[in-house]
């Protein structure tokens, strides 16, 4: 098995230089190659590594029904599916060159998953659908939903500089969702989408952006940090958005507002789940967080990965994967993927 390891300070901040140029030009050891963290308890491996694309986002009803997708870029889609006893590249071609950057569905289906020139694909009973959308030229950053009668899309250009929206499915029929704020359709992108009920969801985007819906209607645009949140989950207790540039940015909402939670020193973050009793984030180069005591703090998984994790997931067995590859520059490539369980 070839492990990449960490670039040096030079290839750190060309990478970082790149990513920060981009945005700023269009505005979630052992032999056999596991290791036990030691503090958590939880023993790493990679699951996947070296796929024909990267991996942008993990997500499943059950230890034994995962899903990862991503993209090969200029190639289409990449879907993966475990069953528990396995894991299976499904064809996606249905979709069209797109990359698919979120997946988010419900037990038994469908499995809704979002992508570039506004794709959504539906997949229920082994078979893919493309589904109708208001607008085939942004690109669906996120899906959430808290009901298969009740389900989100939201995005943007994928720059981040404009083109955010929120839409509702209607039917089979996305729609764009009845007064969202134009100021986020004018000058940002809506990353992410979440929510503990169907009256309590947030949604984040670029410069510190976040919106939320009350079940009647949209509060105001707010902003509540100074980069980029990239994903937004909660559990029962708190919201939590992470992103950042330089450095990771945490920040939690109990119900009482937003509260800057970032660790020190952390590397910027792109992925954060949560689940009643355990949370991690995800980011650039292998790094992963997980909450101890109301702190944020490294998870030593002692691989030496070099590629971004993109998104984490929680299993209901207490698992957690992270799946990302080389998000930061196209081509996305170099996809991986990592698991953490629970050691005998």
């Amino acid at each position: 098995m070839r492990w990449h390891t960490r670039g040096d300070n030079c290839t750190r901040a060309a990478a970082l230089l790149t990513l920060l140029l981009t945005v700023a030009a269009i505005g979630c050891s052992g032999d056999d190659g596991s290791t036990d963290d030691g503090g958590t308890g939880l023993v790493w491996e990679v699951a996947q590594e070296e796929l024909p694309g990267a991996l942008l986002s993990v997500w499943g009803t059950s230890p034994n029904d995962l899903w990862a997708v991503g993209s090969r870029t200029g190639e289409g889609p990449l879907v993966l599916h475990y069953d528990g006893a396995g894991w299976q590249r499904l064809d996606a071609s249905a979709a069209g060159n797109v990359d698919l950057w979120w997946v988010f569905g419900f037990a038994g289906g469908p499995v809704y998953m979002g992508g570039s020139g506004g794709a959504i694909l539906a997949y229920q009973d082994g078979e893919f659908s493309p589904m109708q959308t208001p607008d085939s030229s942004p690109t669906v950053f996120g899906i959430w939903g808290c009901s298969p009668g009740d389900v989100w899309a939201v995005g943007g250009q994928e720059g981040g500089s404009r083109g955010g929206f929120a839409w509702r499915l209607d039917g089979q029929t996305w729609t764009a969702a009845d007064g969202f704020p134009t100021q986020a359709s004018l000058t940002d992108a809506v990353w992410k989408i979440v929510g503990r009920s169907c009256s309590d969801v947030w949604m984040v985007g670029t410069a510190g952006l976040a919106i939320h819906w009350d079940g009647e209607s949209f509060g105001g645009v707010e902003r509540v940090a100074g980069n980029s949140l990239f994903t937004v989950h909660a559990d029962s207790e708190r919201f939590v958005a992470v992103g950042g540039f330089g450095t990771g940015v945490v920040i939690e909402n109990d119900g009482s507002g937003w509260v800057d939670a970032s660790p020190a020193g952390s590397d910027p973050l792109v992925g954060v789940c949560l689940a009643d009793g355990s949370a991690y984030a995800s980011g650039w180069y292998g790094s992963i967080l997980r909450r101890e005591d109301g702190e944020w703090v490294s998870e030593d998984t002692g691989l030496e990965l070099d590629e971004t994790f993109h998104s984490i997931w929680i299993d209901s067995a207490g698992g957690v994967w992270a799946a990302g590859g080389q998000v930061l520059v196209r081509p996305l490539n170099r996809g991986v993927l990592i698991h953490g369980s629970r050691g005998s």
